[in-house]
């Protein structure tokens, strides 16, 4: 076992200092990180790294439904100071946003990343730099948005990025449409969930498959990682953040969530409730009058209201005040 680390990260706007002990540097200096970039990259040439189980060799730079092949696209990464409390801290969270995805959801607010072309594919040296780039510049976390298609090239490169004196937490955030066997002892994990119902995620994701996907790997993670836990400051160190986007006409499939996550997960779920919903990418087109408005104030109070009555009550702070007035 590795004992706490106590180092210093300069940065332009404030210099700190942290402790941390990040599990992926037991997993590297015992050898098992290098195992498992190994098996990962393996698994890539008959691709079952998400839940579509292509069977494609992406090692050799083969496409299908996540549109990825030998290496991760990259559309931006930066210092992201709009993510919840516990990881944006006052430095905010090391983001980078990895092009394309698993699921087509038609109401998706990074339509432009997620399903059209974007960014740059990177090797990876070019994604352990980024890494390195965002903790130099005084970031509390590395943030990989997206990466469920991507885990064996996150892997390799955080390999790289380790050997370089990376030491940041990392912060797996992801929709939960996630292949069981994809996932690793990561810090801390965001998790999406999206519809109950099959029928909902069939129309608005474009797979039945969601929900159940959801269900196992939100639960395989927190059994790995546990609750959140945030340090004295507020930070968070290491456990599982939940979010679900409110979605017009949407408050069945919010009950269940919430009740599932109270009596299958923990009470004690970090939960933030997101009110943002907008009618981004092609909610405009007619099939889908339904959802093409925002939620009403009654609709996020009624949601807010069904995560209480199931017992939950950790939720996202400033989001929550100002829901609260």
């Amino acid at each position: 076992m590795i004992d706490y680390l106590l180092f210093n990260v300069n940065s332009s706007k404030k210099h700190y200092l942290i402790m941390y002990k990040p599990n992926y540097l037991e997993l590297y200096k015992s050898g098992e990180l290098e195992r498992r970039v190994d098996e990962a990259l393996e698994s890539l040439k008959e691709c079952k790294v998400c839940p579509w189980d292509c069977g494609i060799n992406r090692m050799e730079d083969k496409r299908k439904v996540c549109r990825t092949g030998r290496y991760a696209r990259v559309s931006s990464f930066f210092q992201h100071f709009g993510e919840e409390d516990p990881l944006r801290g006052w430095n905010g969270s090391g983001t980078i946003f990895l092009g394309w995805c698993n699921l087509r959801c038609v109401f998706c607010q990074n339509f432009d990343i997620s399903q059209k072309e974007a960014g740059e594919e990177v090797t990876p040296r070019q994604m352990a730099a980024m890494m390195l780039q965002l903790q130099e510049s005084g970031c509390h976390n590395i943030n990989f948005v997206t990466p469920e298609h991507v885990v064996p090239q996150i892997l390799e490169a955080l390999f790289v990025a380790i050997r370089k004196g990376l030491r940041l937490p990392i912060v797996y955030n992801t929709s939960a449409f996630d292949s069981l066997h994809s996932l690793v002892s990561w810090t801390f994990t965001c998790l999406d969930f999206k519809y109950w119902s099959e029928s909902k995620s069939q129309r608005y994701l474009k797979t039945p498959q969601y929900p159940e996907t959801a269900k196992n790997v939100i639960k395989e993670m927190h059994r790995q990682v546990g609750d959140l836990s945030l340090d004295e400051k507020g930070l968070a160190q290491r456990g599982i953040l939940l979010r679900h986007l409110v979605m017009p006409g949407g408050l069945e499939d919010t009950r269940m969530i919430v009740n599932f996550i109270a009596e299958e997960i923990s009470k004690d779920t970090y939960i933030n409730i997101m009110a943002q919903y907008s009618p981004y990418g092609k909610v405009n087109e007619k099939k889908y009058s339904e959802i093409n408005r925002p939620i009403t104030s009654a609709e996020l109070e009624d949601a807010y209201s069904l995560a209480k009555e199931a017992g939950l009550h950790r939720f996202d702070k400033k989001r929550y005040f100002a829901f609260a007035g």
